[in-house]
């Protein structure tokens, strides 16, 4: 039987940012801080089908990882400044998993421009930025900290 949705379901290649071995725990019962981080459970139709899906410290990061080619700057933007409620206890394992220094380095970027309220509680001594510049956007500006182009609308120098 097929059925018409209202909602859409768009699936993000885990693996370009976290290793293979990062799976789905349906019952959310692993000891792994990096599986307990990156899922959550919903219960979807009146059956109580289980949904599992990003949680939403995972889900900022996938977003930025397709930032600037299939996501604006601007459409991060305005999705990180509501992300108030996010936990540092989640968003560390992720940080120091994922693979993508571009990834990291924007998220530190667009936290330090909303300053939200977990911010002072992240660890960055455990994040790896890596080394050299990153021309995420051609003719922005240069956030010196962050060694990444960002577009002159955005304000690099904050």
């Amino acid at each position: 039987m097929k059925r018409n949705l209202e909602s859409r379901f768009v699936f993000h290649n885990a693996k370009r940012l976290f290793s293979n071995n990062v799976t789905i725990d349906v019952d959310n019962k692993s000891n792994d801080p990096l599986v307990r981080s990156s899922y959550m459970r919903q219960s979807l139709g009146k059956w109580d089908w289980p949904l599992v899906m990003s949680s939403s410290e995972r889900a900022i990061l996938e977003l930025l990882d397709e930032v600037p080619e299939r996501q604006t700057f601007h459409q991060a933007d305005m999705l990180f400044e509501g992300l108030r409620n996010l936990s540092p206890r989640k968003l560390q394992p992720l940080l120091r998993s994922c693979r993508s220094v571009k990834v990291k380095r924007l998220f530190l970027w667009f936290a330090e421009r909303h300053q939200p309220p977990w911010l002072n509680a992240l660890d960055r001594g455990g994040i790896d930025l890596g080394k050299g510049k990153r021309m995420l956007v051609k003719g922005g500006k240069l956030d010196p900290k962050f060694n990444i182009t960002v577009p002159e609308s955005l304000d690099a120098d904050r």
